[in-house]
């Protein structure tokens, strides 16, 4: 039966599979605990919201005996987005929805499965597991100082699903290999978000700061470049990935920054509906747009952020304040006197008085 499955997921598209059981996944719940203790999740939730009942599988299946677990990698389909003006880069796993494939070979595994009698649901970019322990423990992967799973090969680019089954299965055994020595992803981080080998403080990671719902911290803002959505920074740093990074070569993930800001939220929604957006709400991707045209400079972008200063949505209103500043320079002050005067809301207060106040 494992190797009907493992033939049935690669035949369907996955790169690889394996089986593993479903113990709880105890080192990983502890390890979640203390950061959650020490703050170092930020705002986010997923896995974090019940780290108990995402480390436990049979807190959620009772049924549950084992776990096959497949990966695929987006690379090189994705391509890579070149830095252009008047443009944003989207991180290279959402430049399409990654799991669509993904869940086809899941799917394959399942069918096999289930015409054999046995139960079988499929879990992808589910809170109810930590996908990267059930890919470590199953051979497939091992825990990189990235926090990411790397696997030869393929590196850290790849998404990773399981299947629960009641079916008992031989176990694959966990890669015996380690980052040694490496520790490329660490300085690669343009915020220093790993602190340090396998820990990272979400609280400044890109990627987490641009799903998260709010306003983005100050202190960040400039970090985030003109990347709208995610970040590859430690994945591109990787030297497993290297291959796949090198070969992916077609431009893509790069995005009209006027476009996005001014289309509507159907349009952004049937674009990128596969994107994580608090609430499925598309101000957050507007709000990361405003930030990424602050950086970017030009002054072809001063009519719309200037516009979004009387935008109804007080959260894209406080990020035009940071954005125009910066394209403006001096000259957008009188412009922000005049919206102090009439803004009620404290976040876009809080932003009119830190550009306002004197160097």
């Amino acid at each position: 039966m494992r190797q009907a499955l493992v033939a049935a997921g690669t035949e369907a598209g996955l790169d690889r599979v394996e089986v593993t059981g479903v113990g709880p996944f105890v080192p990983v719940r502890e390890e979640m605990e203390r950061r959650q203790a020490e703050g170092l999740q930020g705002r986010l939730t997923f896995t974090y919201k019940d780290p108990a009942r995402a480390t436990d599988v049979r807190s959620s299946f009772p049924w549950a005996a084992s776990l096959v677990v497949g990966i695929r990698a987006y690379l090189p389909e994705a391509g890579q987005a070149p830095v252009r003006p008047l443009h944003g880069r989207v991180a290279r796993f959402a430049v399409e929805d990654p799991y669509l494939p993904l869940r086809v070979g899941l799917e394959a595994v399942a069918a096999c499965l289930i015409g054999a009698g046995h139960r079988a649901e499929i879990l992808i970019d589910d809170d109810r597991l930590v996908d990267r322990a059930a890919a470590v423990r199953a051979g497939l992967a091992w825990w990189g100082k990235s926090t990411l799973a790397l696997t030869p090969g393929l590196g850290p680019w790849f998404v990773i699903g399981s299947v629960v089954t009641d079916a008992v299965l031989e176990p694959g055994a966990p890669m015996r290999r380690d980052c040694g020595t490496c520790d490329a992803c660490l300085p690669a981080c343009p915020t220093g978000a790993l602190v340090a080998p396998g820990i990272l403080d979400a609280r400044r990671c890109l990627a987490a700061l641009a799903q998260a719902p709010g306003v983005i911290p100050r202190r960040w803002r400039a970090a985030m470049g003109d990347r709208i959505y995610g970040c590859d920074e430690c994945l591109a740093a990787c030297p497993p990935g290297k291959r796949l990074s090198e070969a992916a070569r077609d431009e893509r993930g790069s995005v009209d920054l006027c476009w996005t800001l001014e289309a509507s939220d159907r349009t952004l929604l049937d674009r990128f509906g596969h994107f994580y957006l608090p609430r499925r709400s598309p101000r957050y991707l507007r709000r990361n747009v405003l930030v990424a045209m602050g950086n970017d400079g030009s002054p072809e972008l001063l009519p719309p952020v200037a516009l979004h200063l009387g935008h109804p949505d007080w959260l894209l209103r406080a990020h035009a304040v940071w954005a125009l500043a910066r394209l403006a320079g001096d000259e957008a002050r009188p412009i922000l006197e005049a919206g102090f005067r009439r803004e009620k809301q404290p976040e876009v207060l809080a932003e009119l008085d830190a550009e306002l106040e004197p160097a």
